[in-house]
């Protein structure tokens, strides 16, 4: 039986003054963060539980959200990181063999505030054009403290992201055949970056953001895994200078998104913050050794600015094909190679995939010369 859509006004106010008048869905009250749009058609579930969106109100560019309900086995992690949520139509009647709830239901269960009925081509136009910026989703008229909301607004950043998101425990999985142990750093790591790993016979260890390089030396891992992750990359200073000494090791590193992003701080390179940043199933990426093209799957809103590297440490190897940002560096100093996407994407294209067998290889070279 289809749900009766709640009629109640919310509002997205926005750092610029912009109002935009839509109803509520999911939890009520008043949410800050900053407001990000994503181009990809499916996959909200892992969206709203990717701990990469941690202190963002996320946008959904694709006008029809909901229409396959959700479902547990398909979630990134154990709850929802974003602030708020945006949609110009979610769909209350879902069908898919394997629902087993609204989205409008899911977002009140975790307490994350929804808007919908807005234009939401006019607001992603607009942060295209200005850049992602601060907003607040409200079930509260704010007509009467719009000064108010603005200065909290605009005084709003999102900080300690990894600090937040990260566990706090260490969490061992373990696949039928055992052929690699990896030592994975949660950095607010998605489920599927783990299965994809132990799809290829790897034993999982799942541990903090802060454990150090010689507490992962302990564990006696054939790899490392440095995880995707919410924030800017150059806040998290503990955890650069502790890579600085993983790579140390000698031990196979492959770092994805924030992974990508801590590792080339380590090395010596600068990031910047995109206008608007990567986000969606859809981006393409030239592979430089090889010229072929790939379409990935991303999220971030900073980027390893690729000449900052010192050539002689590494060298940028994969290039976002609408912007030329770097998306990828192999080092030549360490053993070491790291990417701005996901090539786990889930759900996304898998064309990247290869890149998992990468690291198998490298695993297999390490054991053999142990």
């Amino acid at each position: 039986m289809a749900l009766i859509k709640d009629s109640t006004p919310a509002w997205l106010v926005l750092a610029n003054g912009q109002v935009f008048q839509g109803k509520s869905f999911g939890a009520k009250g008043t949410v800050i963060g900053e407001v990000v749009f994503t181009t990809g058609m499916t996959a909200y579930q892992e969206t709203l539980t990717d701990p990469s969106y941690y202190g963002q109100i996320v946008t959904q560019t694709f006008p029809l959200i909901g229409n396959y309900g959700v479902n547990s086995q398909d979630f990134e992690s154990t709850q929802s990181y974003v602030s708020g949520y945006i949609v110009r139509e979610w769909c209350n009647a879902p069908s898919n063999f394997r629902s087993e709830d609204s989205i409008d239901h899911f977002l009140k269960r975790l307490n994350i505030i929804g808007l919908w009925g807005i234009d939401t081509r006019c607001l992603t136009r607009m942060l295209r054009e200005a850049g992602v910026m601060n907003g607040a989703i409200t079930t509260e008229d704010p007509a009467g403290r719009m000064e108010t909301l603005l200065t909290q607004i605009r005084a709003y950043s999102v900080r300690d992201a990894v600090k937040t998101v990260t566990g706090t425990e260490t969490h061992t999985y373990t696949p039928e055949n055992i052929k690699y142990r990896v030592v994975l750093l949660d950095f607010g790591y998605k489920r599927y970056i783990r299965k994809s790993l132990m799809n290829r016979g790897c034993e999982v260890i799942v541990v903090p953001a802060n454990t150090t390089a010689e507490e992962i030396y302990a564990l006696d891992p054939d790899g490392i895994m440095l995880s995707n992750g919410p924030g800017d990359p150059a806040e998290a200073t503990e955890v650069i200078a502790n890579i600085r000494e993983i790579v140390k090791l000698g031990i196979p590193v492959f770092g994805i998104c924030l992974g990508h992003q801590l590792t080339a701080l380590a090395m010596g390179a600068k990031t910047e913050k995109l206008k608007y940043g990567h986000r969606g199933a859809n981006q393409p990426v030239i592979d430089l050794a090889s010229g072929k093209t790939y379409v990935t799957s991303q999220n971030h809103g900073y980027a390893v600015v690729g000449e900052s590297l010192d050539p002689s440490v590494g060298e940028v190897s994969h290039i976002n094909a609408n912007d030329k940002t770097c998306e990828g560096i192999r080092y030549n100093s360490v053993n070491a190679f790291t990417v701005q996407f996901h090539p786990e994407a889930h759900g996304g294209p898998l064309d990247t995939a290869y890149l998992f067998d990468e690291f198998t290889g490298r695993m297999d070279a390490y054991k053999e010369g142990k």
